[in-house]
C-alpha cells in the first residue's frame, strides 16, 4: 500500500486526484487529506506517507515556505508540487525548494499523475540510497565519522539553546588487533557487525550510533546528563560482553571498554566533549579494560 498525503484546501481538487487514483493501472494507493498548512505539516512530518502532493495557494500561506520548513526538519518524503499557474518561475522555485516534480492543476490527468508518482517514488528512492551512503558506514550500518561530527555540533548548539543535557559515550574493542591477527579481517569484520547491533539495541531511538574509527563507536545521547550516560555505556558494555561472537563459524568472547561525558558539566564544547570521554576511555584500557571510567572520575570526583 503506497500511503499518499494530499495537502489542499480545494476539496474538488482533491475529489479530481482521488477520480484519477482509482484509474490507475499499477500500484494501491490510499490518499489521506489534509485541508490547512499546519495540519499539513504536522502530517508530512511523521514520516508516514511515500509521497506527498502540495498544493501552492493554502490560504495565506503557501507551499514553498511549507517545503522550506519540512527540508529544515529533514522531512525526506518526495513532494510533487501543485498550482494553478504555469509560470516557470513557480517552477524553477518549487523544485529549488525541494519538490521533485511539477504539475499545473489543470493540465493534470490520470495519466501524467501517474507517471509523477512514479517518478517521485523512484526518484526519493535513489537520492534516500544516496543519502544512506554518504551518511552511514558500510560495514556497519552505523553513522560515518562525518555524520557523527555534524550531529553532535548540531546537539550541541540545542544543548546549549535549551539548556539541557548531551551526553556521549565513546567505546573500543578490547584487543581488536588481536581477533584480526589471529582469526582474520573476515572474522573482525563479523565481530564489529555484531557489536555495532548490539550497541544500536542499547540506546534509544533519539539516540544516535556511530562508528568514527575502525574498531571505535560513539553513542550521542541527547537530552542525558552525565549519571544517565553511565548507566548507558555500562549496558552497552555488558550487551557487548554478555554472549561470545559467531565470527565465521568462530565463537569469540569480545569485551569492549568505554569512557563517558556529558555537556555542560564536563566540557563546554562538542570537540571538548569527544576529547574528555576519549581520556575515560583509554583511562578504562589501563585500568584492565571491559570497563566504563567516566569524565568526572579523572577529576577525582564521585
Amino acid at each position: 500500500m503506497i500511503r499518499v498525503l494530499v495537502i489542499d484546501d480545494d476539496r474538488l481538487q482533491v475529489r479530481l486526484l482521488q477520480a484519477h487514483f482509482k484509474t490507475f493501472r499499477r500500484g494501491t494507493y490510499e490518499l489521506e487529506w489534509s485541508d490547512t498548512y499546519e495540519a499539513g505539516l504536522a502530517r508530512l512530518l511523521t514520516g508516514g506517507y511515500s509521497v506527498c502532493l502540495l498544493d501552492y495557494r493554502l490560504g495565506a500561506k503557501d507551499g514553498l515556505q511549507l517545503i522550506r520548513e519540512a527540508a529544515e526538519q529533514r522531512c525526506r518524503t518526495p513532494i510533487i508540487f501543485l498550482t494553478a499557474e504555469s509560470s516557470e518561475n513557480i517552477d524553477i522555485q518549487a523544485l529549488e525548494a525541494g519538490a521533485l516534480d511539477y504539475l499545473v492543476k489543470g493540465e493534470i490527468n490520470p495519466r501524467s499523475l501517474e507517471r509523477s508518482l512514479c517518478y517521485a517514488l523512484k526518484l526519493g528512492d535513489t537520492l534516500e540510497a544516496l543519502r544512506r551512503l554518504a551518511t552511514r558506514d558500510e560495514l556497519t550500518g552505523l553513522l560515518n565519522r562525518r555524520e557523527y561530527d555534524r550531529i553532535l555540533a548540531e546537539e550541541e548548539e540545542r544543548s546549549r539553546r535549551f539548556g539541557q543535557p548531551l551526553g556521549l559515550v565513546v567505546l573500543d574493542v578490547d584487543l581488536f588487533k588481536s581477533i584480526n591477527d589471529t582469526h582474520g579481517h573476515a572474522a573482525g569484520d563479523a565481530v564489529l557487525k555484531e557489536i555495532a547491533a548490539r550497541l544500536a539495541g542499547a540506546i534509544r531511538t533519539v539516540d544516535r550510533a556511530s562508528r568514527i574509527g575502525g574498531e571505535e563507536f560513539a553513542l550521542i545521547l541527547v537530552q542525558t546528563d552525565g549519571s544517565s550516560a553511565l548507566e548507558v555505556a555500562r549496558r552497552a558494555i555488558a550487551a557487548v560482553a554478555r554472549m561470545p561472537i559467531d565470527a565465521g563459524g568462530r565463537s569469540l568472547a569480545v569485551t569492549a571498554s568505554a569512557g563517558v561525558a556529558a555537556l555542560p558539566v564536563d566540557a563546554k564544547t562538542g570537540a571538548d566533549l569527544f576529547a574528555v570521554a576519549d581520556k575515560a576511555l583509554y583511562r578504562a584500557k589501563e585500568s584492565g579494560r571491559n570497563r566504563v571510567v567516566a569524565a568526572w572520575e579523572l577529576q577525582g570526583g564521585s
